[in-house]
């Protein structure tokens, strides 16, 4: 049995979820550019997150961690940005940033608490 990792399951169901967007985006918006935007930065955040899990020395584990919190930010961005130009509505839009927000709160605590060890 594996040992729950929060931030892990956390940024693979958040992946899943703009992958949905990512979607709902392309087939019924027919929008084709910001959300092939969202859709890498926003499975990336989990995707450097399973990477830092074989980092190979504390440092590049670090680095992982910083490169998903960028993500996450970056993510945020175009989550407003689709948002203010009315592409995702008011609820989904809600749901989503909560749920990234969350995540560069665990990342901003994560890099902060590795830095520590580093410095």
């Amino acid at each position: 049995m594996r040992k729950p990792n929060v931030l892990k399951d956390k940024s693979f169901a958040f992946a899943l979820k703009i992958v949905s967007l990512y979607k709902t985006l392309q087939n019924e918006y027919k929008e084709f550019v910001l959300s092939k935007q969202v859709l890498r930065s926003g499975t990336a955040i989990g995707a450097m997150i399973r990477e830092s899990e074989n980092a190979a020395s504390l440092k590049d584990f670090l680095n992982k961690l910083t490169i998903a919190l960028k993500e996450a930010d970056e993510t945020q961005y175009w989550l407003e940005l689709l948002f203010q130009s009315n592409y995702i509505p008011d609820a989904a839009y809600k749901s989503l940033h909560e749920d990234c927000s969350e995540l560069i709160s665990i990342l901003v605590a994560s890099v902060k608490t590795v830095k520590e060890k580093v410095i």
